[in-house]
Formats: C-alpha cells, sequence, structure tokens
C-alpha cells in the first residue's frame, strides 16, 4: 500500500430541515440518515481496503456521519479530524485541502457536502457521476505517493456505494 494514495469521499447521511431554527451547519442527522450511516459504515468496514484516518467537514450531519463511519471502521469517535475548510469548499478548495493530508495516512476520507463532493470526484477522476447521493461513499486510487502531488484527472475511481444500491 506504499505506493499510492487512496481517497474516499463521503457525503454526509440525510439530515433533518424539522428545526427551523438551527443554522445550516447545525442541522442534525434525520432518522433516515441515523439509519444509512451505521449500515454504510458497515459496508466499509468490510472491505479489505479501508481508511486510516477521517477528516470531516464542521457541520454537525457530516460530523455525526463521520463519527458514525468511525465506529464502524473501530476508531475512537473523538479522532474524526473536523477542518472548517471543508464547509463551504468547492471542487478546487477540497483539491488543496486534500493535498494538505498527513502523508503518514495511505487512505483518508473526506466527510463533506455536495456539490462540492460530486465536483471533487468528477475532478479528480475524469468521470461523469450526476451526484453523489446523501450518505455514499466513493473510493478513488490517486497516481501518487504523495498527498501534495494530487492533480486532476490523474485519479481512478474504483468504487462507488450508497444506500439504496
Amino acid at each position: 500500500m506504499t505506493g499510492h494514495k487512496v481517497l474516499f469521499l463521503a457525503r454526509h447521511a440525510k439530515s433533518s430541515w424539522k428545526e427551523t431554527g438551527l443554522s445550516d451547519s447545525e442541522r442534525p442527522l434525520n432518522k433516515r440518515g441515523r439509519r444509512d450511516a451505521p449500515m454504510m459504515g458497515k459496508r466499509l468496514a468490510s472491505q479489505a481496503l479501508r481508511p486510516e484516518h477521517i477528516v470531516s467537514s464542521p457541520a454537525i450531519r457530516a460530523i455525526r456521519t463521520a463519527e458514525i463511519f468511525a465506529r464502524c471502521l473501530n476508531f475512537d469517535a473523538d479522532d474524526v479530524e473536523v477542518d472548517a475548510g471543508i464547509y463551504d469548499a468547492g471542487a478546487a478548495d477540497l483539491v488543496n485541502i486534500v493535498r494538505g493530508f498527513d502523508d503518514r495516512y495511505h487512505t483518508v476520507m473526506l466527510v463533506g457536502h455536495n456539490p462540492a463532493l460530486t465536483d471533487l470526484l468528477n475532478l479528480l477522476s475524469g468521470e461523469r457521476i450526476d451526484n453523489m447521493p446523501t450518505c455514499s461513499i466513493a473510493t478513488v486510487n490517486l497516481n501518487v505517493s504523495s498527498w501534495p502531488c494530487v492533480r486532476p484527472g490523474e485519479s481512478k475511481l474504483v468504487a462507488f456505494d450508497y444506500p439504496k444500491r
């Protein structure tokens, strides 16, 4: 696993719009999100290739999704790294965040939001995915040995999973 990096892109699970007084970043997971996140986390945990580290948007729905994935992967939920830059980022901003990942990790999961995640997936892989559904996970093989070397169009989408699949 030392020859290349693998990026897992995860869109947060379905969130609730019930509490109208909450800001967008404070919205929690809804019932479907609380059901789908553990299911997707278990699917991820059953794979041979799994993230070694998780970096999440600071939005409550993203952090909760990341924490659920972390528990399914037998990580301590406190080990989830929060990067405030993910919340309002566009695809180019996310590329720069990925370039800043610690090289001691070969496999990292980024938990964030659409449309930036779908745009990032397409930018990196050259694929044309219309939409990453809530709680979807895309696995991208990056043709680099160091995170700062990540370049658009030089990666390969190797897996794409989502709750209704």
